[in-house]
């Protein structure tokens, strides 16, 4: 397996932090198109595969946009775009607050749990990404990665 210096041709970082941050970037950029190559084969991208994941943890409750945004991975989204596309789709349904229009209510469909099922069973390809790392590995950068960021 090639180390990050083959990979983006550097020979040196200023320090073991240094090139920690920057492995970091380029496998989270890698593990990124990865997984939305896997999801265009659904006609369905990343952002949209978190909203429904949310909605189906929701059940049977519905989920305001707000809290979509929060608990989205990717906080750059246009979360509104995002849910009036998939509605369109016919993913998920959204319902404005009849006393405050500006406040909606969303909630997957059965097609949109239908394609989270099918999305679902093939997640031994997914998993497959990690494939190179034992289970002690993964539970060892799990805990690293939370440690980073907390």
């Amino acid at each position: 397996m090639p180390s990050i210096e083959q990979e983006i041709m550097q020979s040196k970082f200023r320090n073991e932090k240094h090139r920690a941050i920057i492995n970091l970037v380029y496998t989270g950029n890698w593990l990124t198109a990865q997984h939305s190559k896997f999801l265009k084969t659904f006609d369905i991208s990343e952002q949209q595969f978190n909203i429904l994941r949310i909605l189906r943890g929701q059940r049977p409750k519905s989920a305001s946009i707000t809290l979509i945004r929060e608990r989205m991975l990717d906080k750059m989204s246009d979360v509104s775009r995002l849910v009036e596309r998939m509605r369109k789709l016919g993913l998920l349904e959204r319902e404005a607050c009849p006393s405050d229009r500006r406040f909606v209510e969303v909630v997957i469909t059965k097609k949109g749990l239908e394609l989270l099922e099918e999305i679902d069973m093939q997640s031994p390809h997914v998993d497959s990404i990690a494939e190179n790392l034992t289970n002690n590995e993964l539970e060892a950068l799990n805990t690293l990665l939370d440690k980073l960021r907390g």
